[in-house]
C-alpha cells in the first residue's frame, strides 16, 4: 500500500536505529518530515549525522527543535559529570535520559498535527532496548492513546499512529533491513561520547551494540573509531 500522499513526523537522532526507520517510512510511500533535538546532549555530531540522512534519504523537510534537557541533567548524555559507562551496567542504565522520548513524541506530535499528519515514526527497540523504560511496546501504546485524546485532531477523529518497525528486531536484522533500503551507515553516529568530527569511542553500551550487529549482520562495520 503506498501512501504517497501522506505526511509522517520521523524522529531521527542521526543513529543507526532511526535512519533505518527513516528509510523505511521513505520505501512505504511517506513524505517524511524529520525532527531532532538539540537538548544539552554531550556531543553535535549526532545532529550533523542527522541532517546528512535527512538529506540522503530524501526528507521533505528537516527540523531541529532546542531544549534545555541538560537544565535537569539526571543523565550521562546531558550531564557532563557524570561519566559514560565502558562496562555493562545492571539495570536502567545512567545513559538514560529522564522523560526523554516523551518529550520527544510529545513535540513531534505537534509538529504532525501541524502538518495535517496522522502518522509518527520512531525507532525504539526493546530487543537491544538497554533497559530504557521509554522504549517498550507499553510506553508506545500509552502514548498514542494520549495522542488521541491530547489533540483537536485526534478528539476530531483524526486518529494518529505511532509507528515503531524496529520494536522486535535484532540489532543485525536492523542492519539488514537498512541495507536492503540503501541506508549508508557511514553516515550515522551511534556513540554515547562521539568526538566532535563524529568519531566513536567503541566502549559504550550503544557502541558495543551497534559493533556486534555488524559483526551479526556479516557485512563490515564502516563506523570511524577514535
Amino acid at each position: 500500500m503506498s501512501h504517497s500522499s501522506r505526511k509522517a513526523v520521523v524522529l531521527v537522532s542521526g543513529g543507526l536505529d532511526s535512519t533505518t526507520v527513516l528509510a523505511m517510512a521513505r520505501a512505504q510511500g511517506y513524505q517524511c518530515y524529520t525532527l531532532s533535538f538539540d537538548y544539552g546532549q554531550r556531543h553535535r555530531a549526532e545532529l550533523f549525522a542527522a541532517e546528512r540522512v535527512s538529506a540522503a534519504l530524501g526528507d521533505v523537510e528537516h527540523k531541529v527543535v532546542t531544549l534545555n534537557l541538560d537544565s535537569i541533567g539526571g543523565s550521562a548524555l546531558t550531564d557532563l559529570s557524570i561519566a559514560v559507562p565502558e562496562e555493562e551496567t545492571q539495570g536502567i542504565p545512567i545513559t538514560y535520559v529522564p522523560a526523554r522520548n516523551t518529550v520527544f513524541l510529545s513535540i513531534a506530535l505537534g509538529w504532525a498535527e501541524v502538518l495535517g499528519a496522522q502518522d509518527l515514526f520512531i525507532g525504539v527497540n526493546a530487543v537491544d532496548y538497554s533497559g530504557y523504560p521509554d522504549c517498550r511496546p507499553e510506553f508506545i501504546q500509552a502514548f498514542e492513546d494520549l495522542a488521541n485524546v491530547a489533540t483537536r485532531d485526534g478528539v476530531e477523529g483524526r486518529k494518529f499512529t505511532v509507528h515503531t518497525p524496529l520494536m522486535s528486531m535484532g540489532k543485525d536484522e536492523i542492519i539488514r533491513a537498512g541495507l536492503k533500503f540503501g541506508v549508508d551507515y557511514a553516515l550515522t553516529v551511534s556513540c554515547y561520547q562521539a568526538t566532535e568530527d563524529g568519531l566513536a569511542c567503541g566502549l559504550c553500551d550503544s557502541c558495543r551494540l551497534r559493533r556486534q550487529g555488524f559483526i551479526d549482520a556479516g557485512v563490515p562495520d564502516p563506523t570511524p573509531y577514535a
